[in-house]
């Protein structure tokens, strides 16, 4: 048995399987999580959603008096909804029970008030890359999370992509707006790579198809140089004198790209810590 294997709970409740949610539940299977061990509650759940549970053997939506504290509560509902469903979930928790959140917004200590069946609660901001395997999640931890929780949020995160520990639950807010709200950043860059291209003359499938593969490659070659910071990726394309440099002296002018991305987050920031609570 692998390490993420004997790091797997013997029950897990899902509570909401919307994008993120589903995602996970993905991964979790995949890495060979036994769906006899999943209980989801999904009120609208979509038909893959139910043919999934059908397949792997999950208990989708058991009525209310089949309900038991699982190992580890998994809370991928809007975060909205927290205050509505806070007393319904009472039976779901135990003082064994570890709870992890992905509720944007929502603090450890908004967690522990709703839910005071127990003190173990980890916050994590997953990104959408995750439906695919390639997300990066940052995780902030109670004191009360022991060494075997912290290693079951790691195989169970895991399973959608990279995890990083954070020294300080202040910092979620800035994950968020970094990688939490940066797929976007990615996505738009993208489309204004083949407006450009489209300006320059192209006809606009081809600026589209053109600026796609770029950052779907580059983002691919990043990933497959380890070693190289992408400082020296970009010093790799750029000749002196050629166009690269020509375009990157005003993409890295003083009015140009990092400040403006440094305004993004900060917005991000400012907007997370708004939300908060």
């Amino acid at each position: 048995m692998s390490n993420t294997s004997q790091n797997l709970p013997a029950s897990i409740t899902l509570v909401g399987a919307g994008k993120m949610g589903s995602a996970m539940l993905s991964g979790w299977l995949t890495m060979g999580l036994p769906g006899s061990a999943i209980t989801i509650l999904e009120p609208a759940p979509h038909d893959d959603l139910s043919a999934t549970c059908q397949k792997h053997g999950i208990a989708l939506n058991p009525p209310t008096n089949a309900w038991k504290a699982a190992e580890v509560l998994i809370l991928a509902i809007k975060p909205q909804m927290l205050d509505a469903a806070a007393p319904s979930l009472a039976p779901l928790v135990s003082a064994n029970t570890l709870i992890i959140s992905i509720l944007a917004g929502k603090r450890i200590a908004d967690l522990a008030a709703r839910l005071s069946g127990t003190s173990a609660i980890v916050r994590a901001m997953p990104n959408t890359p995750a439906a695919i395997g390639r997300g990066i999640t940052g995780v902030a931890a109670s004191t009360s999370v022991s060494p075997r929780q912290r290693a079951m949020t790691d195989a169970l995160l895991g399973a959608v992509g990279a995890v990083e520990w954070l020294d300080s639950e202040s910092l979620i807010d800035a994950v968020t707006a970094v990688s939490g709200s940066g797929p976007a950043y990615i996505f738009y860059l993208t489309e204004a790579l083949a407006k450009a291209g489209e300006a320059a003359g192209l006809p606009a499938d081809l600026a589209g198809r053109l600026a796609r593969a770029t950052v779907e490659g580059s983002g691919e070659l990043m990933r497959l140089s380890p070693d190289l910071q992408p400082a020296k990726l970009r010093e790799n394309v750029t000749s002196p004198g050629g166009t690269t440099a020509a375009a990157l002296a005003v993409l890295m002018a003083d009015d140009g790209l990092s400040p403006l991305m440094k305004d993004a987050v900060a917005a991000a920031l400012r907007r997370a810590g708004e939300l908060s609570g």
